[in-house]
C-alpha cells in the first residue's frame, strides 16, 4: 500500500520563471443561442487529425444547465483570435449528470496521451449529489467521446476515509507515464476533493482524512498502474495512492486552490498553472458566488516524483483586470483550464468571470 502524505513539500518561493500575458477575448456567448445564454467558459482544447485546434467550452443555458461544446480555433499570424462553433459533444443525458437545483456536464479538461493514442477528457458531472468527476475518451481526434463513467477512488485505510463520499473538481491527467512514489510506472491524476457536505447535509461538518487539519480545498494527486491501463483503458477511472500535493500558502489563495490545465513538461519539471481564491463563500459552495476573487498562479512539480512540489511562485501570474474578467456571472475570475502550443508559442485559455473565454501567452521570464 502506498503511504499517505499529508505534509506540504518544502518549496522555494518566487523561482518559477513563467508568467502569463493576456491577449484578449476569444469566445463570447452567441446572441440568440439558447445554449449559451448564461455564458461560455472554462474550455478544454484538443488538436484533430487535420491539424486544427478546437476549444471544448462549457456552454451554460438557462437554469444553469451545462453542456460541453466544440469550436474550431481561428489562428492569425500564429495567435488564436476567435472561434467557429461546431456543435455540442457532450450533453447531460445520463441520470447521474443532472440534479434538482441545476446540473450538467461542466468544466472539461482534455489531455492528449500519446502512449494511449487518445484524448482523455475529465469533466464535472453535476448530478443529484452535487459535483462528481467523470471521464470520457476520444480515439478520433475529439470528434466523438465515449464515457467511461465517474471516477472511483480506491479505499486507503491510512486516510481513514472514502474519497468517493466527497465532491471533487479540477481533475486533470498528466500527458505521460510518470513514477508513483514507489517508482512504479503510472498515470498520475490531479484532483481537488472538497470536505463539504453542504449539498446533502447542510450545516454538518465533513470528517477530514487522517492527518489533514486544514479543511480548505487543496490539490491532491492519485495514480493508476500504467500496465493495467494499457490492458483496459477503463482502468483510468480507478484511482489509488491518494496524496495531498499542495494547499493554500499565500494571501492570494487563502480560501482555496485548484489545478488548471494538464501539467506541462518544461526544463525545470512539470509546470502546473493553478487558481487561487480569496473572499467568502456564502449559501453553500455549490451556487454562483459574488464575494470571491480568482487569480492564476504557478508551481513546479518534481519530474522524478510529481507528488513533490519543487517551487511555487509567490505572486499571481494573472489577476482579474479587464471588464470581461471583473464583471460577469461570477465577477473577478480568471480560471485557466487549457494550454496549447501554436507555432512554437504556448497559449493558455481561461474562463473570464464565468461568462467568456480569454487567451493569454505563456512567457518565460
Amino acid at each position: 500500500m502506498t503511504s499517505v502524505s499529508v505534509t506540504p513539500s518544502p518549496t522555494a518561493l518566487g523561482d518559477v520563471p513563467y508568467t502569463l500575458t493576456r491577449l484578449g477575448v476569444i469566445m463570447s456567448p452567441e446572441p440568440g443561442n439558447a445554449l449559451e445564454v448564461e455564458g461560455v467558459l472554462n474550455p478544454a482544447t484538443a488538436w484533430d487529425a487535420n491539424g486544427d485546434l478546437y476549444l471544448y467550452p462549457r456552454l451554460v443555458s438557462e437554469g444553469n444547465v451545462s453542456r460541453v461544446g466544440k469550436a474550431r480555433v481561428i489562428v492569425e499570424d500564429g495567435v488564436p483570435v476567435g472561434v467557429e462553433r461546431a456543435g455540442v459533444v457532450l450533453e447531460p443525458d445520463r441520470g447521474w449528470e443532472h440534479g434538482a437545483q441545476h446540473g450538467g456536464v461542466e468544466d472539461p479538461r482534455i489531455t492528449w496521451v500519446p502512449v494511449l493514442d487518445a484524448h482523455i477528457m475529465t469533466y464535472v458531472a453535476y448530478g443529484p449529489l452535487g459535483p462528481r468527476p467523470a471521464l470520457a475518451v476520444s480515439k478520433d481526434g475529439g470528434e466523438t467521446w465515449d464515457r467511461l463513467g465517474p471516477l472511483l477512488f480506491g479505499f486507503d485505510d491510512e486516510l481513514d476515509t472514502d474519497l468517493n463520499l466527497f465532491p471533487n473538481k479540477d481533475v486533470v491527467y498528466f500527458p505521460e507515464i510518470v513514477p508513483d512514489p514507489d517508482g512504479r510506472p503510472s498515470f498520475a491524476v490531479l484532483h481537488r476533493p472538497m470536505w463539504d457536505f453542504s449539498f446533502v447535509r447542510p450545516g454538518e461538518p465533513a470528517p477530514l482524512p487522517a492527518g489533514i487539519i486544514d479543511d480548505r480545498a487543496s490539490v491532491w494527486i492519485s495514480y493508476i498502474d500504467a500496465e493495467e491501463v494499457k490492458k483496459d483503458i477503463s482502468e483510468l477511472t480507478r484511482l489509488r495512492g491518494h496524496r495531498f500535493l499542495a494547499g493554500p500558502e499565500f494571501p492570494w489563495e487563502a480560501l482555496k486552490i485548484g489545478g488548471g490545465p494538464a501539467p506541462l513538461r518544461v526544463d525545470e519539471g512539470w509546470l502546473l498553472i493553478h487558481h487561487g481564491v480569496t473572499g467568502e463563500i456564502v449559501s453553500g459552495g455549490f451556487t454562483p458566488q459574488q464575494n470571491v476573487h480568482y487569480v492564476a498562479g504557478v508551481m513546479l512539480l518534481d519530474p522524478s516524483d510529481p507528488s513533490k512540489v519543487l517551487a511555487r511562485g509567490a505572486q499571481p501570474v494573472l489577476e482579474p483586470a479587464t471588464v470581461e474578467e471583473t464583471q460577469g456571472t461570477v465577477s473577478n475570475v480568471v480560471f485557466p483550464t487549457a494550454i496549447e502550443q501554436i507555432e512554437g508559442t504556448y497559449y493558455v485559455f481561461y474562463g473570464m468571470a464565468d461568462s467568456k473565454i480569454g487567451v493569454a501567452r505563456l512567457d518565460r521570464v
